[in-house]
């Protein structure tokens, strides 16, 4: 008798479970399908944004994709997105891993570090280009002539405040999760290595960053991902410049859409940044996701 209503009972959750995901169903469709959609019905069309829209065929894809600022904008977008993971990956693997501690300062460090993220982008941005100012600021004010640099006005400098910045933001982002993974690994295995007589540095590349692979390959997803969509830090920082320095393919989505009242083309680039994105994912996701699925099944 118990075993019959067991078995009914767990029938009974199962028949719920698929009706819990309807809300979330239905805030995807309505915040993420809808205008993904509506953008991709737009990129065939001719509107500034105000007036009339006018189907219009291919002719913005064409616009667009015989631009010759376009293969700069995907070689900036992808030097940014390369940059900024090779400095933030290792930075947030190590700060991550230093977190993981027992110690109670490293828990008021770890909010501390995690202080950054909270603040606004275009805020940090101003706060950056008022620091980097070479007469105002921070160089001129302390004295420090190699600070006092023209950080924003020059292609390479500009490209490296801009990977410094993206990084100190979401550093501690990322190291949050790495955090979080180191906890997970057994301490046996630790345990089992200092009575093999293995130091802390041989612990760390022969445990815990094998231990950390689907982490990295999860933190490496969010951070490519993400670096697709820089837009408000760039734009605040160096408009895209100097020239076209640090011109991504999101600054130039907006400023065909905002600026030149080319919804169309502006459109067309939403388009293919999504399209990025999802063979960005879809790639990493086949490093490792498989094993990494049959691993969290068998731990279920």
């Amino acid at each position: 008798m118990s075993a019959l209503t067991g078995s009914t009972g767990r029938e009974g959750r199962r028949s719920i479970l698929p009706w819990l995901a309807v809300p979330a169903l239905l805030f995807f469709v309505g915040f993420a399908v809808v205008p993904l959609v509506g953008v991709f019905v737009l990129s065939f069309t001719t509107w500034d944004g105000i007036g009339t829209i006018h189907p219009s065929g291919l002719t913005s894809w064409r616009a667009v994709l015989t631009n010759p600022g376009l293969p700069h904008a995907l070689w900036v977008t992808f030097l940014v997105m390369a940059v900024s993971w090779a400095v933030q990956t290792p930075a947030s693997i190590l700060l991550g891993t230093f977190l993981a501690g027992r110690q109670r300062y490293r828990a008021v460090l770890s909010l501390i570090y995690f202080v950054p993220l909270l603040l606004s982008s275009a805020a940090i941005a101003v706060a950056y280009r008022a620091l980097l100012d070479p007469n105002f600021g921070l160089g001129a004010g302390l004295g420090f002539e190699w600070l006092s640099k023209d950080w924003l006005g020059r292609p390479w400098l500009a490209f490296g405040v801009v990977v410094f910045v993206v990084s100190w933001q979401f550093v501690p982002f990322h190291s949050l999760i790495y955090q979080g993974g180191v906890q997970q690994i057994p301490q046996s295995l630790y345990e089992a290595a200092q009575l093999d007589g293995a130091g802390q540095i041989r612990q760390f590349f022969s445990i815990t960053l094998p231990q950390l692979k689907y982490t990295i390959i999860t933190s490496s997803t969010l951070m490519v991902i993400g670096s697709l969509t820089f837009f408000d830090l760039i734009f605040v920082l160096t408009e895209g410049g100097p020239g076209d320095a640090t011109r991504v393919l999101a600054l130039d989505m907006y400023k065909r859409g905002f600026q030149a009242d080319l919804m169309g083309p502006a459109s067309a680039i939403a388009v293919i940044l999504v399209l990025m994105g999802l063979a960005i994912a879809l790639l990493l996701r086949r490093l490792g996701g498989r094993d990494a699925g049959e691993s969290q099944l068998e731990g279920v």
